[in-house]
């Protein structure tokens, strides 16, 4: 079982974009920093009722530190392999970790969709009983179906959590997106980094048994759960629930269009509508490189990484079978990999380099050093090598994510950018399923988790040849041009002073006549 993955993505230049990220790990919402309240909208909430959203804006991070607290999640697996549950570890590693997978793909699509549909309360609260239904099956389950259903319900917990990274955004207006995201992410972060340390200082210092943990976890997410409840309900939300503004404003902008092209058809309602019109601007938005190239790496890194993160638990109790509780040592591992997280991914947004050339690259480098990484826990004996690698595995993954996150955002307005990183995670899921059923599952070749770590290296070794190769044709390509360009710019040099180029430049424009950024 894996903790929340969430780290932290410190303050960035002016124009950036801000994400909540998933620690867990998935959909997360990306809002353009820049974007703000249009004048015809009228004055902001923030000055409109200021205490309110500062009030509500702080019950909801206190509700994201108190969901994130869970001592027992880093010792759900040696729980499950203990006399206490006595399942074997070929049961836990090919027909109970696998449903994790499967039942995340499943939901993962309606989580999506009823969240903004139901505007985001309703999906919490069912997140929060998932999260209890997980630790009742774990206390009182005993059989291999009930440890099956648990693997389900975290499947629906991971799934749901979209509803808190996006709920905030409805709760203030546009100014105060990137503060606020920032603020939400805090507090999951260190309701993941205090997990963890109470974790462990429960079992190393307390000595109190796997139930005991679990009984403590499930108190907690039960609170998490009543909080749910109090939530304040929003009033809009970004595809189903728009403002009554933001509808005058299209249906005034749409006018306008129709006065000017008088014999234009009329579009159908459907296609006017909002998430049929971003999915139709998937299209044009695919072609451009940058954000292809940003995508397939979190399709394909994010998929490698999450499936390391389901059975690097199984793996450590297989090199080293602590006979005492007091000898597992989950907890401080998942605190250290989380505050590393957090600390290179802060580190990532001061980052100053020609992301156009050099992408490639750094993915490639990032990429053999986590291969490397993978083949190191995948032979070792020693369980404190094994421990070391897995924090800078975590670690440098995490750098990756705000730089893919601005990458992916810089020329999208927030729908677009929560429907791109969607699709993105719903593809890497797909591929998760694909590579669980084929290598862990029982009804495939059901490889023990040291073997299975061995084709994760594979796959992180193919994927650092693949971009290495891009990385080569780009550099070079891109050499090649300046001298081509500096050789023309000798032969019609000037005495003009040329002005730089901005960066709206280049964003390609969209179907329907408007950029991508507007």
């Amino acid at each position: 079982m894996v903790a929340d993955d969430t780290a932290g993505s410190g303050d960035r230049s002016e124009g950036e974009k801000e994400m909540d990220l998933k620690e867990d790990g998935d959909v997360e919402m990306v809002v353009p920093a820049s974007e703000g309240p249009s004048p015809r909208e009228g004055p902001t909430e923030a000055a409109v009722e200021p205490r309110k959203w500062k009030w509500a804006v702080i019950f909801l991070c206190f509700f994201g530190f108190m969901s994130s607290i869970k001592p027992g999640e880093p010792f759900i697996t040696p729980y499950l392999l203990s006399t206490e549950k006595n399942f074997t570890r070929q049961e836990v590693t090919n027909e109970i970790t696998p449903v994790l997978t499967y039942s995340y793909m499943v939901v993962l699509v309606p989580a999506f969709l009823l969240t903004d549909l139901l505007r985001y309360k309703p999906v919490l609260i069912i997140q929060g009983i998932s999260q209890v239904a997980i630790w009742i099956l774990l206390l009182l389950g005993t059989t291999l179906l009930q440890m099956q259903f648990m693997e389900f319900f975290y499947g629906i917990t991971m799934a749901c959590r979209v509803a808190y990274s996006s709920y905030i955004f409805s709760m203030v207006s546009p100014a105060l997106y990137q503060r606020v995201a920032g603020y939400s992410r805090t507090a999951v972060l260190l309701g993941v980094f205090t997990s963890s340390v109470l974790g462990q200082l429960f079992i190393s210092v307390g000595r109190v048994s796997f139930y005991t943990l679990n009984a403590i976890s499930i108190g907690f997410v039960s609170f998490s759960l009543m909080l749910s409840m109090f939530l304040p309900w929003p009033k809009r939300s970004l595809f189903f629930n728009r403002t009554q503004n933001q509808e005058q404003k299209e249906v005034a902008e749409k006018s306008e269009v129709a006065a000017m092209n008088p014999k234009e058809k009329p579009k159908s309602r459907w296609r006017d509508s909002v998430l049929p019109q971003m999915l139709l601007e998937l299209r044009n938005i695919v072609r451009r490189p940058n954000l292809r190239l940003w995508s397939l790496w979190w399709i394909f890194n994010s998929t490698g990484y999450y499936l390391v993160l389901f059975y690097v638990h199984i793996l450590w109790n297989k090199v080293y079978p602590a006979t005492e509780n007091k000898n597992v040592y989950n907890g401080g591992v998942e605190a250290a990999s989380t505050l590393l997280s957090a600390i290179t991914s802060c580190a990532a947004g001061f980052v100053t380099i020609r992301w156009n050339v050099w992408s490639e690259l750094v993915i490639g480098v990032i990429t053999a050093l986590q291969a490397a990484l993978l083949l190191l826990m995948g032979t070792t004996d020693n369980i404190w090598i094994c421990y070391a690698a897995y924090v800078l595995f975590r670690g440098f993954y995490q750098c990756l994510v705000p730089i893919a996150t601005f990458q992916i955002a810089s020329s999208l307005n927030k729908e677009l950018c929560a429907l791109v990183f969607g699709i993105n995670t719903f593809f890497g899921t797909i591929l998760k399923s694909i590579i669980n059923l084929i290598f862990a599952d029982k009804r495939g070749l059901g490889l023990d988790v040291h073997s299975q770590f061995l084709v994760y290296f594979v796959y992180f070794t193919i994927l650092t040849v693949v971009y290495l190769v891009c990385a080569a044709v780009v550099i070079i390509r891109h050499y090649r041009n300046e001298a081509r360009e500096g050789a023309g710019a000798d032969k019609q040099a000037t005495p003009t002073e040329l002005s730089p180029v901005t960066a709206d430049s280049e964003v390609e424009p969209l179907s329907n006549g408007n950029s991508a950024k507007a």
